[in-house]
């Protein structure tokens, strides 16, 4: 992998430079708004869901919110990890490419990579873990890799990716934490900043802020060539967080604009170590969980850490709990129309249930309200694994090694029959 200190600087500049660099591998998602979840989202929680929090007695909030999706589950491989895998790969010599690349990951970036590697004209060699799904297993040989397996612990799959690289010369592209990477995946967010603009410039309405939200209305832009919309921002972004590329990567293209970026995870079994990393003021570096969340398994890493970390590029992190994360799911599933994974629905599960975000809304958008971008990152998940979570008890978990309803199935044995959770994803 190219030494970090030879890639371009964590810049929206740089950001920029990346997408003129992937647009032709990638696919320009579409953005997606539906008024019934701009009216969910902005009704009051109920007093008895404030019971056992900061703001049991309190009367709930009413933020006005408009929502609008940056739907990268219609990405390819759907999933946002190919815009990370293909900038890494356009910035490799020849030389590089020639040798091949490397990866471990049960998840999105293994696929990522595959397809990538076949752009690019080089081999992707694939680390898997023997837990991770026969589906993604054969969706990742079908993109031609190589796929080695392994054990679910860093340790064991890293110790197969040295003894691949030294049987091979293969080159390292980590799934999230490297510079070329982060640049990558920011280029959604120029993107979801580029789209909102265009469809608020055609649909004003669509805005909270409704006729102010074109320039020409309000003294902002001079409403020529750009439908006086050139000026309009979102008020806020919500990007899901595990190792932490994608939130870093479009904290840094919207860093220097009005718009606030915000990260959310779950909170099930300590996945919650962003949160607890920035109340703790220290990275959190190992995550061993089971939540159904299964592409947010992984501890933030240290360069995404850096970024994250800093006050001025992200406000805050959320977590929310395994019961709102499939309230999320369902509606986005019932309302928005569109097949999503567990973990792309943690940032709309924020929206609707933590108050803390809430009362931000309402506090720093008044009466007009606050424009939120929510990404959705990614959509592999069976349909049968989708109708099992929505069949279980509201659990979905292993009980005395029976397996209820609801469980994804990453995570649960390992190659010694142990069941294991210790970052899988990836």
């Amino acid at each position: 992998m190219t030494d970090p200190s030879r890639s371009l600087p964590l810049t929206r500049s740089s950001v920029a430079a990346a997408h003129d660099r992937i647009k032709s591998h990638i696919h320009r998602t579409p953005v997606l708004t539906s008024s019934s979840l701009n009216a969910i989202v902005s009704a009051p929680q109920s007093p008895e869901s404030l019971i056992g929090t900061p703001w049991h007695g309190q009367a709930p909030s009413r933020p006005k919110i408009n929502l609008f999706f940056k739907c990268e589950n219609f990405q390819k491989i759907g999933a946002f990890k190919i815009r990370g895998a293909s900038h890494a790969l356009s910035r490799l010599s020849r030389e590089e490419l020639g040798r091949g690349v490397v990866t471990h990951s049960s998840g999105n970036h293994a696929q990522a990579l595959a397809l990538a590697a076949t752009r690019f004209q080089t081999t992707a060699h694939i680390v898997m873990p023997t837990i991770s799904t026969p589906s993604k297993i054969a969706a990742t040989k079908g993109y031609g890799a190589h796929v080695y397996f392994s054990g679910s612990t860093s340790d064991e799959r890293e110790a197969v990716v040295r003894e691949v690289m030294a049987n091979t010369g293969a080159v390292l592209v980590p799934p999230y934490d490297h510079p070329d990477i982060i640049l990558g995946q920011g280029t959604m967010a120029l993107e979801l900043e580029e789209q909102v603009r265009e469809l608020v410039g055609g649909e004003a309405g669509l805005s909270v802020h409704r006729r102010g939200a074109l320039g020409e209305l309000d003294g902002r832009g001079d409403g020529e060539g750009d439908g006086g919309h050139a000026e309009h921002h979102l008020n806020a972004v919500i990007a899901p967080l595990g190792g932490g590329g994608m939130l870093a990567g479009v904290a840094t293209a919207l860093d220097g604009t009005p718009t606030r970026v915000y990260g959310a995870e779950p909170s099930f079994q300590g996945a919650d170590d962003g949160k607890r990393g920035l109340e703790a003021g220290k990275r959190v570096t190992k995550v061993s969980t089971l939540t159904i969340a299964d592409g947010l398994r992984t501890p933030v890493g240290e360069i995404n850490w850096t970024i994250i970390s800093d006050k001025e590029k992200v406000k805050g992190v959320f977590a929310v709990t395994e019961e709102q994360i499939k309230k999320a799911m369902k509606l986005v599933l019932e309302r928005l129309k569109v097949f999503v994974e567990p973990s792309a629905c943690v940032g709309l599960a924020v929206v609707m249930f933590d108050e803390g975000f809430r009362r931000e809304c309402e506090k720093e958008g008044g009466l007009e309200g606050w424009d939120v971008g929510i990404i959705l990152s990614g959509g592999n998940v069976s349909v049968e694994g989708v109708a099992e979570m929505f069949k279980s008890d509201g659990k979905g978990r292993h009980v005395d090694g029976q397996k209820t309803n609801g469980e994804r199935e990453e995570g649960v044995v390992g190659l010694d029959g142990a069941r294991k959770a210790e970052n899988v994803a990836g």
